[in-house]
């Protein structure tokens, strides 16, 4: 069993914001997939369960997303190998994906929280490029990763997202 892992903020006035494009990328691949998300309250999460995977979007807000990742993989038993998290990163170029076996949070919250809670950073990740300079510092740091993708951002969604897909596959094996 595998776990992947989209990271957000929970409630509608996060949507498309780019905090949210773990979410993002995870509601896409369960549209595509035909999967319907579900509640676990136990675990403070959404999650949806295959054959071979469960995929959670934590429902503790972006920077405490640990507890939920940890809750997970311990109940099921999961090593932290098989935990692929998904997620922005403001450095970024916009669009361009990541991935790494392990490392460094990058001064990501999301990904401090998780390596706190799991006790190490050795877990895959992929990164979703959501870097706009101009803008961001325009806003700063926590305006910009809480803000809407702009129009032409959105735009280019539908050409990123189909790439998270095949990496997640590919993670599946």
């Amino acid at each position: 069993m595998k776990l992947i892992v989209g990271l957000g903020n929970p409630g509608n006035q996060y949507n498309f914001t780019r905090h949210n494009a773990g979410f993002l990328a995870l509601d896409f691949y369960a549209k595509v997939k035909g999967l319907s998300w579900e509640p676990h309250p136990k675990h403070d999460a959404l999650y949806l369960k295959t054959t071979d995977a469960l995929f959670i979007k934590p429902q503790t807000f972006y920077n405490d997303s640990g507890r939920s990742v940890q809750a997970f993989a311990r109940f099921y038993k999961i090593p932290t190998s098989d935990i692929l998290v998904i997620c922005d990163d403001f450095s970024l170029e916009f669009g361009k994906l990541r991935s790494r076996i392990h490392g460094s949070d990058g001064g990501n919250n999301g990904l401090k929280s998780i390596t706190e809670q799991l006790g190490t950073p050795d877990f895959p990740r992929l990164r979703i490029g959501t870097a706009n300079d101009t803008l961001r510092r325009k806003l700063g740091d926590t305006d910009f990763v809480l803000g809407r993708f702009t129009e032409e951002e959105r735009a280019t969604l539908p050409s990123i997202l189909p790439e998270v897909i095949t990496r997640i596959d590919q993670f599946l094996g």
